[in-house]
């Protein structure tokens, strides 16, 4: 894997490592980051006074006699961040404090498939006046805000290049967001900030070179190397659900054919299950609803039914098998509230998968599977808020 120097200030990386442990004797800290006692001890002391950190007692290391020994930990209530997933279906948002523990959460139903960019700003506006008086917080107490939404997103820009959730196209979205809440916004696709999630607090947190896969209303991947988020050199990359499996075949929303998320995603199979079903998939069930009735035939025997997901998952062990060949990662997520359709990760699709690797005879990656649900998406997002505050607060421009 490709190796990168971390080039945060050192107060930077020593609070960065005290909240990814959650709670960290100094000690501890010196022999993470293989620097001197001394330099640690400064180097809190002068978080500890500033209201970053502060000192708890450690009682995993307790003893029946003596003074308990000291950790420190993030001090929680000295900063507030608000972060968010916006989809066709529901909008959910998330309250953190600077340690990363949740005060509340909010959800609003989402008043349009797809749409304008003046809907989207009052429907977050909305959603955020929900979750704060859900908290008892004020405006004023918010540092900043992370969203998350699918699509072509530059994170550098905070330019929506395109989105399945938004009728306009190349919209500065961050900058509209910033003028509207007078408050620091990150943008950035959603899937990304899923894998930010696992990075912060899943799977992915011990763990230095992983991949997240996302099968919902589409196919997303994050990719961590080196315990950083890389999005590809101009910022939009890794749009697993884009790479072509077929060609000529079928129809992608976003308008080319033959795309993996053609196959894979909800559309996809709600378009299989009319025919399944025979059922017109403009009617007027859910996506939701008609995948449900689906996967409820296909576990009753269904042979139309169990053909579509076991398609779906063949085609989607093509992907994980490219993936495995272009990275090599020491294991990949799947992700996203479609992952407890166990006909998409049986071992039947593992095992093509790692049909497809070479060299063969090569340990299998490990492939872990994860059902969440909406919050853990705006967690993602307010992971990425919180990085944000932590750059502002003590990073290489901070005061």
């Amino acid at each position: 894997m490709l190796s990168q120097e971390d080039t945060r200030p050192l107060r930077q990386q020593v609070f960065e490592q005290v909240r990814a442990a959650g709670h960290m004797p100094r000690m501890d800290v010196a022999r993470t980051l293989d620097i001197s006692p001394g330099s640690v001890t400064t180097i809190t002391s002068d978080l500890i006074t500033r209201g970053l950190l502060q000192e708890v007692e450690d009682s995993q290391r307790g003893t029946s006699r003596g003074r308990p020994p000291i950790a420190l930990r993030v001090a929680p209530c000295s900063r507030f961040v608000v972060g968010m997933k916006l989809s066709d279906e529901r909008h959910t948002a998330i309250l953190l404090d600077l340690a990363g523990t949740v005060i509340a959460e909010a959800q609003l139903t989402s008043g349009a498939l797809r749409q304008s960019t003046a809907e989207v700003l009052a429907e977050v506006s909305t959603l955020i006046k929900k979750l704060l008086q859900k908290a008892g917080q004020e405006h004023d107490s918010i540092s900043a805000v992370g969203i998350g939404l699918p699509g072509i997103v530059d994170a550098g820009t905070g330019v929506v290049k395109w989105s399945p959730v938004m009728t306009d196209t190349d919209i500065p979205l961050r900058e509209l967001l910033m003028e509207q809440l007078d408050l620091p916004v990150s943008l950035d696709n959603d899937t990304n900030l899923l894998t930010l999630a696992e990075l912060w607090f899943g799977a992915g947190r011990g763990t230095s070179n992983f991949v997240v896969v996302t099968i919902e209303r589409g196919v997303g991947m994050g990719l961590v190397l080196n315990n950083r988020l890389f999005r590809g050199a101009l910022g939009p990359g890794m749009e697993l659900g884009h790479t072509k499996v077929q060609l000529d075949g079928a129809l992608c929303r976003c308008g080319q054919r033959g795309c993996l998320e053609a196959y894979v995603a909800d559309y996809a199979l709600v378009r299989e299950a009319g025919t399944a079903l025979d059922r017109d998939p403009r009617s007027n069930s859910s996506a939701v609803t008609m995948i449900e009735t689906l996967y409820e035939e296909a576990n009753a025997g269904n042979e139309a039914a169990l053909a579509i997901f076991r398609r779906a998952g063949r085609f989607l062990s093509v992907g994980l098998a490219n993936i495995v060949q272009l990275f090599d990662p020491e294991r990949i997520i799947l992700s996203g509230e479609r992952m407890r359709y166990d006909y998409l990760t049986t071992d039947d699709m593992l095992a093509e998968m790692n049909s497809m690797i070479l060299p063969a005879g090569r340990t299998p990656t490990p492939v872990d599977i994860h059902a969440w649900g909406g919050s853990v998406w705006a967690k993602g997002a307010a992971a990425l808020a919180l990085s944000e505050v932590t750059d502002a607060l003590l990073g290489e421009n901070a005061a």
